[in-house]
């Protein structure tokens, strides 16, 4: 019997996407609007993603504008990106809010990319709990006598492939941030 690893593998998956937000979510010196992703304000008594309630648009390449459709919103977005972690003070009009990204120092490049590894690392490490649940599971067939010792040496040389696979994934995606951010 040939051990199913397809959810396993969904899983990882999972975990690479996750960390390809993470990855748009941190700032290389140039505007873009998945920075502010993460960023919800109050609306009609609920949290609402900024581009639930404002048109995010990118005039030049360090600046991005952000266009409420209530302009009533105004002073609850800028409050809004102020306590976020991007460290970027809105600029308010009246009319649109402006966030001018500065160039990045070579020390912050530094702390971005201790970050970019850490968001990585954790990528990996939610994988290799993945990989942990899918040993248990074989172990468990095996107690049960639901498969032969030597399908269980092979589904769980097949899981570390599985992981393998997706680790380097993960690491490719790192170093290629990384590359990014220290281009600039």
């Amino acid at each position: 019997m040939a051990v199913d690893f397809s959810d396993y593998g969904r899983r990882m998956e999972k975990a690479l996407d996750h960390l390809d937000e993470e990855f748009g979510a941190v700032r290389a010196g140039r505007a873009n609007a998945k920075v502010l992703d993460r960023i919800t304000v109050e609306y009609y008594g609920s949290e609402t993603p900024l581009n639930g309630v404002a048109t995010i648009s990118t005039p030049d390449a360090r600046t991005l504008v952000i266009s409420p459709w209530d302009t009533k919103l105004l002073t609850e977005i800028q409050k809004a990106i102020q306590i976020s972690d991007l460290g970027i003070n809105p600029q308010n009009d009246g009319k649109v809010i402006r966030l001018i990204f500065p160039q990045l120092t070579e020390e912050r490049r530094k702390e971005l990319v201790k970050q970019v590894k850490k968001y990585a690392e954790d990528a990996k490490v939610a994988m290799r709990n993945v990989r942990r649940d899918g040993m248990d599971y074989v172990k468990k067939l095996k107690k049960n006598s639901e498969i032969t010792e030597d399908e269980q040496k092979k589904a769980e040389k097949d899981l570390q492939d599985l992981l393998d696979k997706y680790v380097k994934k993960a690491d490719e995606a790192m170093s290629a941030k990384e590359k990014e951010l220290m281009a600039l």
